[in-house]
């Protein structure tokens, strides 16, 4: 879970994507919210202004008779009010508070308001109540007639919040489908914006793997004015490094050609006097075989400076089973007389190795010297690719080595045993051009009883 979150930290389009959808959540919500809300007023002020209409008219039609008796110049326009608990009612209270006069649509029932109504200054109040288990809204006003100044009446109109509270749910269901759909929306956008929006960087990775594979030299192609910087700056670290690199290859030569003349000099002139006797004869032997020390030293030395130029440069790509078919053709030759049995897998056939065919034969060269050296009967070979590495592995049946001896063997000059002829150099060769190459060189108990050299490349 840590590493998880970890990546999602790291990666630019997780960060781009997620800061995008939090924001957008946040965004629509509020939204949401903010819509609901206004239409709730709305749909409220709306509700309450009906009620007001009602009450104006009730108003209006509002008298007293000669004998104080109260009664309406007309009836209410509105139907609702004839039709028995139809939702709409109105009411007329004196000013004892109880009902004389009330809307068809209250049946039999009055309404009870709360007495404190009737103690307040305002000319009309609005407050909810209940009414045979449904909600009412309520909207009184309390009048006085110019020929009756010392009695009050209040005069009611009430209307269930049913319809209003539905109007409200069904906005609030309609609203939430339509911020579903625009969540999705906006998701997919954002999705598309970022994939879009990155793409260049996707071909930006594409274009240095296929610079690190060495089938480009240089990043090519039109970029966005915010990479193209990036891109220029590193072509000219490119150019510089093949300009180093080139300068170093020609001082290499250059070197080679000032230290071999000198020393092929001291071989010649100590080779004139091998054969004296006394101390001129030890003295050109000795000079003869420093200076044959040095000359191997130098081409060694050579040999890995071009190995690492061309590693920078080159583009050569080298198939394996060739090679493979090359070498143990050698091997059989010189290993004619133990009657080795060498079995060899190659998946698939076409398998290559990115670097130069000289190298790979010497690294592959040293370790199945090696392996038919130290086989009593069988060495196989298996070549394979895994996560687009190419790998070796060289199984034989020979006594293999301890865990303690599988480092020392790939230093120089040690050897696992005096008794067979050697320089002990073979496998620090293959050790040393595997690192040139960025590879690993692996040594491991083989299921065949002797040592497992496994290469990965």
């Amino acid at each position: 879970m840590r590493l998880q979150l970890e990546t999602l930290r790291r990666s630019l389009r997780a960060r781009l994507l997620l800061g995008t959808l939090i924001w957008i959540c946040i965004a629509l919500i509020a939204t949401g919210f903010a819509l609901t809300s206004l239409f709730k007023k709305h749909a409220t002020n709306q509700f309450q202004a009906t009620l007001q209409v009602h009450l104006n008219q009730l108003s209006a039609n509002f008298e007293v008779n000669a004998q104080n008796q109260p009664f309406l110049t007309s009836p209410l326009s509105d139907p609702r009010f004839t039709q028995p608990l139809s939702g709409l009612y109105w009411q007329v209270s004196n000013q004892q508070y109880s009902p004389v006069l009330r809307s068809r649509s209250l049946w039999d029932d009055a309404l009870t308001l709360p007495h404190s109504l009737a103690m307040e200054p305002p000319p009309h109040t609005m407050t909810t109540m209940q009414f045979n288990g449904t909600s009412l809204r309520v909207l009184e006003r309390r009048v006085r007639l110019p020929d009756h100044p010392n009695q009050a009446w209040y005069l009611v109109v009430a209307a269930n919040t049913e319809d209003l509270e539905h109007a409200i749910s069904e906005w609030v269901r309609m609203l939430s489908v339509f911020l579903a759909v625009l969540f999705v929306s906006l998701c997919s956008a954002a999705i598309m914006q970022v994939l879009v929006g990155l793409a260049p960087l996707r071909s930006l990775q594409s274009a240095l793997h296929r610079l690190r594979d060495g089938s480009l030299e240089r990043l090519e192609g039109k970029y966005p004015q915010e990479v193209q910087p990036l891109i220029d700056d590193f072509n000219n670290v490119l150019d510089h490094s093949v300009q180093v690199v080139t300068r170093a290859r020609a001082q290499t030569g250059d070197l080679a050609h000032a230290i071999k003349t000198p020393l092929t000099i001291l071989a010649n002139a100590a080779g004139r006097d091998l054969d004296q006797p006394g101390p001129t004869g030890d003295l050109a032997r000795l000079v003869s075989e420093q200076v044959n020390n040095l000359q191997h030293h130098v081409e060694w030395r050579l040999k890995r400076a071009r190995t690492a130029a061309s590693i920078s440069l080159s583009q050569i790509r080298t198939p394996v089973a060739p090679l493979l078919d090359q070498l143990l053709r050698v091997m059989k030759r010189l290993h004619a007389e133990q009657d080795i049995n060498v079995q060899i897998r190659i998946e698939p056939r076409d398998i290559i190795f990115k670097g130069e065919m000289q190298d790979l034969q010497e690294i592959l060269g040293n370790i199945l010297d090696n392996a038919c050296k130290w086989a009593t009967s069988s060495v196989s070979i298996d070549v394979s690719t895994y996560n687009q590495a190419l790998c070796i592995v060289i199984d034989d049946d020979g006594p293999g080595l301890k865990v303690e001896q599988r480092e020392e063997v790939m230093k120089r000059g040690v050897r696992a045993d005096e008794q067979i002829p050697g320089s002990g150099l073979g496998l620090a060769i293959a050790k040393d051009l595997t690192d040139l190459y960025g590879g690993a060189l692996i040594l491991d108990e083989s299921p065949l009883g002797g040592l497992r050299v496994e290469l990965r490349f």
